[in-house]
């Protein structure tokens, strides 16, 4: 799924290589909303794919030297700047929605599914620009920051 396009919106690259089924549009959504908040160039890209947890692990060893799966792995790749106005690409969102459906489970939540792919989708986008969560102060920050722009973005959905 291609959205946008053209020098006016942004260009969001959606790949769903899962077998899960996931509101794309509202993935695409969110993550523009997401990039607009934190001030990049209308004309910015952004790729997203959703895969098993096979290909994440894979991903997680090769690129974190991690083992095991995960629910979301970033790849900044123009390195841009909150509040810039910089346009590029911004980077490559993974997801893995059998991983975070687990996650959802082993944390006694109750939301569903869709709500916590689209909290990592925001939480992707924090990551390509940067933004972290190795100490109690940036988690607070960033996990902070995620949940304004999730709430402004349901309010507006």
């Amino acid at each position: 799924m291609r959205m946008g396009g053209g020098t006016k919106s942004m260009n969001i690259e959606l790949s769903n290589e899962s077998k899960s089924t996931v509101d794309e549009l509202a993935l695409v959504s969110v993550a523009t909303f997401a990039m607009t908040e934190m001030g990049l160039a209308p004309d910015c890209d952004l790729e997203i794919t959703i895969v098993e947890e096979d290909e994440i692990s894979d991903l997680h060893v090769q690129w974190m030297g991690l083992e095991g799966p995960t629910d979301v792995l970033s790849f900044p790749i123009d390195e841009l700047t909150p509040y810039s106005g910089d346009s590029g690409l911004l980077g490559t969102i993974v997801l893995c929605p059998t991983f975070a459906q687990a996650e959802i489970s082993r944390q006694g939540l109750t939301h569903p599914l869709q709500h916590e792919l689209e909290l990592l989708t925001v939480h992707g986008v924090l990551h390509c620009l940067n933004y972290d969560h190795r100490d109690a102060e940036e988690e607070a920050a960033m996990f902070g920051l995620q949940n304004q722009i999730l709430v402004a973005w349901r309010a507006t959905a």
